[in-house]
């Protein structure tokens, strides 16, 4: 897999790499794939922001209708929301136009199951495979084979709103919010919740031109945020990327509190409230280690996957696990929804903020977040599997490792699509671990480069 399909659908510069052709026959080939489970498929479409949603919107759902496939559209929505209305309207699948965090001039088109799951591999292989070697599945239909586009019968932001306050049991009268919605997906649906919940709400990039989504702003760029938060002397900052599955928080103090600790602190309010199944948190390889010492000192365990939101929603499928994420806050709350949810996720946080009786930055620094640097060492394709195999590189991690044993960790990842190697050191004293780095990643680019 992966030649059309990413961890997270097809991606590419609109209308350059993922052009119109690519989604009409995306589409043309979903449906083909998906009309063998259900003979007339019905397809959910949601978009964010981007000046190339429509460009896209229409060409897929052209080929989706050319095999005789139906089409909700439900308009500019998070993809979360799409994940929680394809099981509302009892859709064959749903499908997202986006590309999350990336810059306007890139999209992407990412499908979900029936039930709110990103699709299985072996359908999306079905799919690409079906593009790839240019198959004739004899889409020419006509008369009243022919799919068409259905009206929802109700207001898709109007369920997918009231299905997210339905996820917190309190009022937030009293709480002062600043929302930064990256002029992205989350513009109309974040101030909605929050103001109907009784909180007073300062909204800032909520404004999208086409062009504007996650433009020196949301999760990725939370500098406007940090400001807005002091100047208002909010009590917290949301931030969401342009497709609004993450979050960013923001403390009083105008300090980040990223996905790492956002987990911890919602995790530490489920099983205070005896409700975290097995005591189980799970997350990437790439969390700190001060994340995994505040999972341990609560008495619980962490179970830990590769990188990517899809590894971590496998693990807590077969786990059992109700809450798990990425530093990069894509939290899934699996007794909720399906996927990483930014609104659901600020909605927990302000929960458990509450609920502690502290203030946001009295829990952050509950959690001591360890320094971690990141080197890249330049090594040979045919190398990137086997640097362990070269002694002279193995023999320096274990040195290093031993070095750090129980104040930091060293972590050495292949890059999936480039010639690297990642060399990640974390531990108390930043000016060692850099020093460290970049001596581990000279070493591995002169014996396997």
């Amino acid at each position: 897999m992966g030649r059309l399909f990413g961890t997270d659908g097809v991606r590419g510069v609109a209308n350059s790499e993922l052009t119109p052709e690519l989604a009409f026959n995306l589409g043309k080939a979903g449906a083909y794939v998906l009309s063998k489970e259900e003979q007339r498929p019905v397809v959910l479409i949601g978009k964010d922001t981007r000046i190339s949603g429509d460009l896209l919107e229409d060409a897929l759902s052209a080929g989706i209708l050319a095999m005789g496939g139906n089409v909700i559209k439900v308009g500019v929505l998070p993809t979360p929301a799409v994940a929680y209305l394809v099981k509302y309207y009892k859709a064959t699948a749903g499908v997202v136009i986006s590309a999350s965090h990336n810059t306007f001039e890139y999209n992407g088109i990412k499908f979900f199951n029936g039930e709110g799951f990103k699709l299985d591999d072996e359908l999306e292989e079905q799919i690409e495979d079906i593009i790839l070697r240019g198959t004739d599945i004899n889409s020419h239909i006509t008369g009243d084979r022919l799919g068409r586009c259905l009206e929802a019968e109700e207001d898709a932001l109007d369920l997918y709103v009231q299905f997210l306050k339905s996820t917190i049991d309190i009022r937030l009268e009293g709480m002062k919010l600043v929302l930064d919605c990256a002029n992205g997906a989350s513009y109309k649906a974040a101030e909605r919740v929050f103001r109907d919940l009784g909180a007073e709400v300062t909204v800032i990039a909520n404004n999208p031109s086409g062009t504007n989504i996650n433009e020196n702003c949301g999760s990725t760029h939370p500098e406007g945020l940090q400001k807005c938060v002091l100047e208002s002397k909010a009590d917290l900052g949301l931030a969401f990327d342009g497709d609004a599955d993450r979050l960013i928080a923001v403390d009083e103090r105008g300090r980040i509190i990223d996905g790492d600790k956002t987990i911890v602190m919602c995790a530490k309010m489920l099983k205070d409230k005896g409700l975290l199944v097995k005591d189980k948190v799970t997350a990437t390889v790439m969390s700190n280690l001060g994340f995994h010492k505040a999972v341990e000192e609560m008495g619980c365990n962490v179970e830990v996957t590769q990188v990517g939101d899809r590894y971590v929603l496998e693990s807590m499928l077969k786990t059992g696990g109700i809450i798990g994420g990425e530093q990069s806050g894509h939290i899934i709350f699996l007794n909720y929804t399906t996927t990483g949810d930014g609104i659901l996720s600020a909605l927990q946080l302000v929960k458990a903020v509450r609920a502690s009786g502290k203030k946001p930055s009295e829990l952050s620094d509950q959690i001591i977040i360890y320094p971690q640097v990141l080197k890249n060492a330049s090594i040979k394709n045919e190398n990137k599997k086997t640097y362990m195999e070269d002694p002279e590189v193995r023999d320096e991690i274990a040195r290093v490792e031993k070095l750090m044993d129980g104040e930091g960790r060293v972590l050495i990842r292949p890059s999936g699509t480039e010639p690297l190697v990642r060399v990640m050191i974390e531990g108390r004293d930043i000016e060692v671990i850099t020093e460290l780095a970049q001596e581990l990643a000279l070493l591995i680019t002169k014996r396997l480069g």
